[in-house]
C-alpha cells in the first residue's frame, strides 16, 4: 500500500548543505546531528547520503537511534550518554557515549569502557559535567570533549562567555578534539569551530542565523493527495468552528493531511500549496486540510506540494523550524530524489 501523503526529500540539497557548512567550518571537521530520525527525514537515508559526501562524525540522542544505524558501520556518538540500562549495547561498540555526568563517568570507568566523548556544561545548564569536575575525566579515553551553545541563534553575551569558558579547557583535557558549534554556532565565526562542528538544523534546510540565507537549500517538501474537490457556495463555511466563510462560490480541495502529521493548526488560514497558488482555508484538523483551488485544474487523486520553506513556514505557523521538521509524522511515505 502507498500512503496518501509523502515527503519529497532532495538528496542533492542535503549534501550541498553539508558541504556549505563544512566550508564555513574552515579547517574543522564537519559532522552531522541525525537524532530524532534525522530531524524527521529518516536517519538511515540521511546518514547514507552524508557519509557518501564525506561526513565522518554522526550524533544521535539515544542508543535505540544508534542501533538503527549500526548496520551502516558509521562513527556515531550518543549525546545522552549511558544509563545503566544502556550498558550492554554501549559496550558492544556500535557507538561512543557522550558522558554527561559524574555518575555516567563512574559507570563507564567501572565497566572498563573504551573510547568515549564527554559533554562539559559551559553555561546552558542542561546536560554536562561542570568545569569543576574535570578531574573525574582522568583515565578516560576521550575522543571529543564538547559543549553546547545556548543562544547561538542570537547575538547574546552568553555566546562569548561560553566560548571563553570552553577555550580554557583546551589545556586541561587529554581529549583528541574539541567541539562547540552547532548549526548556528558555525555562523558565529571561526573562533567557535575548534576541531569539529556538529550542525543539525541547517543540514535540513533550516536557517538559524541570517548569515545562512542563500547558502542553505530546502531539503523536504510535504505532498498530500486530494481526497475530494467540492464547490462551496458563497456564504457557506468550511471546517471546524466555521472560521472561514466563502466570499463567493469557491472550489475547495480537501487534502489527506493534518496536525497528526505535523501540519500544525497554526497553518489555519495561513499556509498554502504550490507556491502560494492554493491558500489554506479554515481550520487545519487532525487529518484534513482545505485549500482554495478556484480556477485551477485539480482533481481527486492529484498531489499538492505544501509550501514549507522553513523560516517562512515557522513565521506562518508559530512553530520553530525544529518543530516543523521533527514533527513530520510516520504516516508520510519518504522518497529521495
Amino acid at each position: 500500500m502507498t500512503a496518501p501523503l509523502r515527503l519529497r526529500l532532495d538528496g542533492q540539497a542535503l549534501t550541498d548543505n553539508w558541504r556549505a557548512l563544512a566550508r564555513m567550518s574552515g579547517p574543522a571537521a564537519c559532522g552531522a546531528a541525525i537524532k530524532a530520525d534525522g530531524y524527521g527525514l529518516g536517519a538511515v537515508g540521511v546518514a547514507i547520503r552524508l557519509a557518501d559526501a564525506g561526513c565522518r562524525d554522526f550524533f544521535v540522542a539515544t542508543w535505540a537511534e544508534a542501533a538503527a544505524l549500526a548496520p551502516l558501520n558509521l562513527p556515531v556518538s550518543v549525546l545522552h550518554g549511558v544509563r545503566a540500562e544502556d550498558m550492554d549495547v554501549a559496550l558492544s561498540g556500535i557507538a561512543r557515549p557522550v558522558l554527561n555526568s559524574a555518575v555516567q563517568v563512574a559507570r563507564w570507568k567501572a565497566a572498563g569502557g573504551g573510547a568515549c566523548d564527554v559533554m562539559i556544561d559551559t553555561g546552558m545548564n542542561r546536560l554536562g559535567l561542570s568545569v569543576d569536575e574535570l578531574a573525574l575525566l582522568e583515565e578516560l579515553q576521550i575522543e571529543t570533549l564538547m559543549s553546547h551553545l545556548a543562544c547561538a541563534d542570537e547575538d547574546h553575551a552568553l555566546n562569548q562567555r561560553q566560548l571563553a569558558a570552553f577555550a580554557g579547557l583546551a589545556r586541561r583535557s587529554s581529549a583528541r578534539r574539541l567541539s562547540l558549534a552547532n548549526s548556528a554556532g558555525i555562523g558565529l565565526g571561526a573562533d567557535y569551530a575548534f576541531d569539529l562542528t556538529r550542525p543539525g538544523l541547517a543540514l535540513y534546510g533550516g536557517i538559524p542565523r541570517a548569515a545562512f540565507a542563500g547558502a542553505i537549500t530546502q531539503v523536504v517538501t510535504p505532498q498530500a493527495q486530494v481526497l475530494q474537490r467540492r464547490r462551496v457556495a458563497a456564504g457557506a463555511t468550511v471546517g471546524y468552528n466555521a472560521t472561514w466563510t466563502a466570499p463567493r462560490d469557491t472550489d475547495v480541495a480537501i487534502l489527506n493531511l493534518g496536525y497528526a502529521d505535523g501540519y500544525w493548526r497554526g497553518f489555519s488560514d495561513a499556509g498554502s500549496g504550490e507556491g502560494g497558488r492554493f491558500p489554506v482555508i479554515g481550520r487545519v484538523s487532525m487529518d484534513l486540510v482545505a485549500l482554495d483551488v478556484s480556477g485551477r485544474a485539480l482533481s481527486e487523486g492529484d498531489w499538492v506540494a505544501l509550501d514549507y520553506a522553513l523560516p517562512d513556514a515557522a513565521r506562518k505557523s508559530g512553530m520553530s523550524q525544529y518543530e516543523l521538521l521533527t514533527g513530520l509524522g510516520s504516516r508520510f511515505d519518504r522518497y529521495w530524489i
